[in-house]
């Protein structure tokens, strides 16, 4: 396959990749914010549990329309890798959140405001989400074999 068709093709991937993972952002977002700002939990364990939500939007958006072409492994298998996957991006993400706002808590010398939590935590994301792009495509949801 030449330079511009593989390059179509990522960007094809890559693109639903970025929707699926707009809609599981926002999930992510909301139910973060509702944990911290409403019923008051910790930014760290608030954290964990709104990735664990959106998790779910992630997994079916991403097998079932993103890498819909990839090879399936067994569904077990596959769940485990993702769910692995996910175990370790879900725990940096809640380590660049700790880290995040303590250094912003140290800065102002005082605990940060909703913006600035907020800003710390779309960063994370940001990281995050590309850590998940390269192990989906190169490990959850792999390429067939070339016969």
């Amino acid at each position: 396959m030449d330079l511009p068709t593989r390059l179509r093709r990522l960007a094809g991937v890559g693109s639903r990749f970025l929707v699926v993972g707009a809609l599981s952002t926002l999930i992510e977002v909301g139910v973060f914010n509702l944990l911290v700002f409403v019923w008051g939990w910790d930014v760290v364990a608030a954290k964990i549990v709104a990735s664990l939500v959106a998790l779910v939007n992630a997994y079916i958006g991403n097998r079932e329309w993103t890498f819909r072409h990839r090879d399936r492994r067994g569904r077990v298998a596959e769940v485990v890798l993702f769910l692995a996957t996910n175990a370790v991006c879900t725990a940096l993400g809640a380590v660049l959140v700790w880290v995040g706002v303590e250094g912003v808590e140290a800065m102002l010398g005082r605990e940060p405001g909703a913006v600035a939590v907020n800003l710390v935590n779309l960063t994370s994301i940001v990281i995050v989400v590309l850590l998940r792009f390269v192990l989906y495509h190169g490990i959850v949801f792999r390429a067939s074999p070339k016969p």
